[in-house]
């Protein structure tokens, strides 16, 4: 038995999604829980929006009406709140390679909290609709390609090594090849903090100027990253020392290297 009301109310919405009608009983001994226990968490699961018919009577039993395929996805209101948000703060810096423009960026992102509200409960769906409703992004972000995006998260998950064609802010072409480790976002931009196999030292690309990424066979042993953090070495011009926070942003660009 979990102590936990949201394993349990997971567990108990798995076995009522089988379909049919159960009794508190046969419920109580297969979840490992005491009769009390799964009335308070069908309750639990009504709170949330699923629709859970019981039977009274000393026999009490509940079915879960038909409806949907795929049950409603347990988040909390917040975490609601928090993946609106988070779409539609990332949707204006990240473009499919079909979807260069703002507007389509938006419609991506719209397909996407459509697909989210999908999978939650009614009660959950209205505070998703209200968050959108609220929410407005003023930001001239320069759009990422997803696919470069994703590439490079893939070779960072598995310690690929990768090479791509880059153009730096001077609109000089060269191609590198690079040890990737993290996606850093600051100032209106993304950034690749890599170490560069040709230059042999670390770099940080702008991720708006990387072309398509291909993956070398093979992968590479980390390193430790540069400085006592990602932020302070930025911070301070790639350990040069200068504290770059108070430089103006337009004569420093870290996207140049």
């Amino acid at each position: 038995m979990t102590s936990d009301p949201t394993t349990r109310a997971l567990e108990l919405l798995s076995v009522l999604q089988r379909g049919g009608e159960w009794t508190a009983a046969v419920l109580a001994a297969r979840l490992g829980v005491s009769t009390r226990t799964v009335r308070r968490d069908v309750e639990r699961l009504r709170r949330l929006g699923y629709r859970v018919d019981s039977r009274p009577g000393p026999s009490s039993a509940y079915r879960l009406r038909a409806g949907r395929s795929v049950p409603p996805l347990l988040f909390t209101a917040d975490e609601v709140a928090i993946l609106v948000a988070g779409v539609r703060l990332i949707a204006p810096r990240l473009a499919s390679a079909e979807s260069a423009g703002g507007a389509d960026r938006a419609d991506d992102a719209d397909s996407a909290l459509a697909k989210l509200e999908n999978v939650l409960s009614p009660v959950l769906r209205q505070r998703a609709h209200a968050m959108d409703l609220a929410t407005e992004v003023l930001d001239d972000a320069h759009g990422v390609s997803v696919q470069v995006v994703g590439a490079l998260a893939d070779a960072v998950a598995e310690s690929g090594r990768v090479r791509f064609g880059y153009r730096d802010r001077n609109d000089a072409a060269s191609v590198r090849t690079v040890d990737p480790y993290r996606h850093v976002y600051r100032a209106g931009h993304w950034y690749l903090v890599g170490f560069d196999l040709d230059r042999d030292e670390w770099r940080t690309y702008r991720m708006d100027r990387i072309g398509s990424v291909e993956r070398i066979p093979g992968t590479y042993r980390r390193r430790d990253l540069p400085g006592e953090s990602l932020g302070r070495w930025f911070d301070t011009d790639f350990g040069r020392g200068r504290d770059s926070r108070h430089q103006d942003a337009g004569h420093r660009d870290p996207g140049h290297q």
